[in-house]
Order: structure tokens, then C-alpha cells, then sequence
């Protein structure tokens, strides 16, 4: 089937409504009860005998798909000054050297993914501390059980991608409960609220033009996104924004980090999607039948961002524009790291799922995401 652009059904909810029979719209609406939920489930288990236990050598997070994501958060919200080092796991099998002075997080929404189980049970089989966020009635949560390890449920029942901060938030937690996050509660609270500010911008009710998610989905719509942060944070919003993209709207992107972008990525300028495909075409005229018009650089800036960096942002975005490449500039909001990425990812999952929903689309999961996960005995996160 053939998906074509119609930038009016973004503007009409009753369309909207009616493409969005899963609810990925609500589902990003309901991000701000998501953080205060997993507050809750976090302050209501055994992070305080976890903490007891002292500082551990290394973090290691086990997890897939949003799982693997948190893994990327906590390293970027720790930066490279923390004196525990943090290690993801996503190929189901613990680093040799990891051991008892270690603390191994396995983060499982259903609790079932097979390689996180693999790697909590040869963490406890090592001797390591383990701390699980999984379903209730999840084999994870029966692990974590037996092992007497730190145990905090997440909902089952929410889509993998829609379940970032459920997972997320009592990982962070934690890790202020440690002493190696500098996240104290009213950090959560004001994410929530921004979350809540980035709902009432982005309702679906709100016309394309005062709307910051419909009118990121249109310039993105026909070009190949190029998204690049340009800190450790922005990234991690950069490679959300491309899961989903993907997972959404079914539509590819490319993400990167300056300055190493500029190195690894950048002669994508001069190729056949770049200044050519710009210059040979009228930028008003009617969208290709036959593919993209061209690339679309997006940067990702924070509010604190070093000089060199800055230098390299900037010289991206000059040489992209002199080849007549569009260019779309986002920043992060001031604030709390936790609450500046929360802004960011909010927007995103929203501009996401109307990209889809602007080419006619239902944002939810396609017969080739259900099929590959069929193939396997466990579903990832």
C-alpha cells in the first residue's frame, strides 16, 4: 500500500482519531503520570537496602530496544566525571570481568527478554547486586525474588515504546539513592510538568502552525532526517527520535553526535541526497512520486554546550545550507539534565507518531515488528 503525505490531516482530528486506533497520541499525553508512577513504584521498594549496600564498582544495565535506551540516559546524565563507570548490555552476556562489587540492572518491561534474563541469572550466579525493573508476574521478578535482590514493577501492559520513563525513572532513582546521580525527588516532579507543557503545545487539537510536533513532522516529511546532538544528552534525544521514527512513522533517519559526525557522516552532503537532490529540484514544487526530496539536517543543542563543540555545530550547519540543504535547529530548555532531556523526547514521541498519522498511517507496530518478534521465544522492550 502506497502511504502519500496530506499535510491538511493534521488538522483535523476526527482523521487523527480515527488513524490513531492504538493511541499513540494519548500514550505521549500520559508521559508526565508515567514519571510519577515510577517514582512512586521506586520510593515504594527496596532501594534504601540497595543503597545500604555502599557504592558500587560499576553499573552495568541489561536490557533491549527503550530498555537499552535508559542504559544511554544514565550515562549521559552521569557524564564522564562519575567515578562509576556505566556499561549496557544488550547481547546477553556479562562482561568477564564483572563481579561481586558490581551492580547489575536488568531492565525488562514484560520481564521475559531473554537475554536480560540471561544476564541477571549469571549475575546472580557471580554474586553481583542486582537490581530489577520488570513486570510483576515476570520471570525477572522471580529471579530478583529468589536472589534477594532490589525488585520495582513496571507496567506490563504498555507498548515497549511507549514505556521509556516507566523504565527509566527508578533507574535513575537508584542511582541517586547510590550517591552517583545528582537527581533529587522535585528533579522527577519537574519533568512531569514539562512533559505536561510539551502535551498542551503538542494536543492534537493544536493547529500546525502554533503546534512544535506537527510542524517538526512536516518539515521532516519527504526528506531523510539527519539528526545529530551535539552533547552526550542531545544524543540520547537524537537516538529516541530515531527509534521513533522508526517504530511510529516507519521512516528512516540517520543520528549522530558532533563533532565525530562531522567526520563519520558528513560527506552524506554531497551525495545523491544531498546538495544535488536539493538544487535540482523547486523546494515548493509537489513532493517526488518516486522517493525523498533530500536529506534534512536536525541539531540537537543544550544549553550547555563547550566551545569546540559550538564551533562544530556551527560549521555543520553552514556547510549544509551552502549546499542548500534545510536545516532545523532544536534546544534543549533550561533546567535540571533530566528535565531538559524529558522536553526533548516529549516533542519527539509526538512529532513520531504525527508523521505517521500525516501519510495516513496508524503509529502502531507494523506486521514486520509483530513477525520478527514471533521469531523469538521472549518479545523485547
Amino acid at each position: 500500500m502506497t502511504h502519500r503525505l496530506d499535510e491538511l490531516r493534521l488538522d483535523d482530528p476526527a482523521q487523527l482519531r480515527h488513524l490513531d486506533a492504538d493511541g499513540m497520541l494519548r500514550r505521549a499525553a500520559s508521559s508526565a503520570a508515567e514519571i510519577r508512577i515510577a517514582v512512586r513504584a521506586a520510593e515504594e521498594s527496596r532501594l534504601d537496602a540497595l543503597a545500604r549496600e555502599g557504592r558500587p564498582r560499576a553499573l552495568l544495565l541489561a536490557g533491549s530496544g527503550s530498555a537499552a535506551l535508559v542504559g544511554g540516559l544514565l550515562a549521559a546524565l552521569l557524564g564522564p566525571g562519575c567515578p562509576v563507570p556505566v556499561s549496557v548490555v544488550t547481547d546477553g552476556r556479562l562482561p568477564g570481568w564483572a563481579g561481586v562489587d558490581d551492580l547489575v540492572v536488568a531492565v525488562s518491561r514484560t520481564g521475559r527478554t531473554s537475554e536480560t534474563l540471561a544476564v541477571a541469572a549469571e549475575a546472580v550466579r557471580r554474586g553481583s547486586r542486582l537490581l530489577a525493573v520488570a513486570a510483576s508476574d515476570s520471570p525477572l521478578a522471580a529471579l530478583a525474588e529468589r536472589s534477594r535482590g532490589a525488585f520495582v514493577p513496571a507496567d506490563a501492559e504498555s507498548l515497549p515504546r511507549a514505556a521509556l520513563w516507566g523504565l527509566a525513572v527508578p533507574v535513575l532513582v537508584a542511582a541517586a539513592r547510590l550517591g552517583v546521580l545528582d537527581s533529587p525527588p522535585e528533579v522527577f516532579e519537574a519533568a512531569a510538568v514539562r512533559l505536561e507543557e510539551v502535551a498542551t503545545a503538542c494536543r492534537l487539537m493544536a493547529e500546525s502552525f502554533v503546534n512544535p510536533a506537527k510542524t517538526l513532522a512536516l518539515e521532516l516529511a519527504d526528506t531523510l532526517p539527519v539528526v545529530w546532538g551535539t552533547s552526550a544528552l542531545t544524543t540520547v534525544a537524537a537516538r529516541r527520535f530515531v527509534g521513533q521514527l522508526a517504530e511510529n512513522a516507519k521512516y528512516p533517519a540517520l543520528c549522530g553526535e558532533l563533532p565525530d559526525a562531522g567526520h563519520a557522516q558528513i560527506g552524506i552532503f554531497d551525495g545523491p541526497l544531498g546538495s544535488g537532490a536539493w538544487r535540482e529540484r523547486d523546494l515548493f514544487a509537489d513532493p517526488p512520486a518516486d522517493g525523498l526530496r533530500g536529506l534534512r539536517l536536525v541539531v540537537l543543542h543544550d544549553v550547555e554546550e563547550q566551545p569546540h563543540i559550538a564551533a562544530a555545530r556551527a560549521a555543520a550547519v553552514r556547510l549544509a545550507e551552502d549546499r542548500g540543504l534545510p536545516v532545523t535547529q532544536l534546544a534543549a530548555q533550561e533546567g535540571h539534565p533530566v528535565t531538559r532531556l524529558a522536553g526533548l523526547i516529549g516533542t519527539f514521541d509526538y512529532a513520531s507518531a504525527y508523521l505517521a498519522l500525516a501519510y495516513g498511517m496508524d503509529p502502531a507496530p507494523t506486521p514486520a515488528a509483530r513477525e520478527f518478534r514471533s521469531e523469538r521465544e521472549d518479545r523485547p522492550d
